[in-house]
């Protein structure tokens, strides 16, 4: 079975995005959540010291609040601030993002595992070596998320 493919760029006509498919699979899933989660932006300006730069939201490990400031971690485990309020940017991040407290979007790609904490809950261990922990109701949901795979 051969897979065609089609684009028409017409700067006149409506935008839609059409798929044509036999069955839903993990492919038509991503298309999916995809197309939802295009918001047209691909980053968020970042504020650290003197510095101000845009941080390309493939290139952000973890988005949390310390002191009351929203904070972006990137890869190399570098801290900025960010303008936006938390659930203002939770509506533009491409669906990779995920909640996993009342403070903070993990990028999931970025986690590189789940520790259990000596407390008895749940850390995510980010590949920058950052870790935060995760609430019990959104580490049930991340379950859920995963079971479906």
């Amino acid at each position: 079975m051969t897979i065609k493919y089609e684009l028409i760029i017409d700067k006149n006509a409506q935008e839609q995005i059409l798929a044509i498919v036999h069955a839903p699979s993990e492919l038509t899933r991503q298309i999916e959540d995809l197309v939802r989660s295009y918001s047209g932006a691909d980053g968020v300006m970042g504020y650290r010291d003197d510095e101000m730069r845009k941080l390309a939201f493939q290139e952000i490990e973890c988005i949390t609040v310390l002191d009351r400031k929203v904070i972006a971690i990137d890869t190399n485990g570098d801290h900025y601030r960010i303008q936006d309020r938390l659930r203002d940017l939770e509506s533009v991040l491409p669906s990779y993002f995920i909640r996993i407290n009342k403070s903070s979007l993990a990028n999931e790609h970025r986690i590189l595992r789940f520790d259990a904490a000596f407390s008895g809950g749940v850390d995510a261990v980010f590949r920058c070596g950052y870790r935060d922990y995760v609430s019990r109701r959104c580490f049930a949901e991340i379950r859920r998320r995963y079971e479906g795979v």
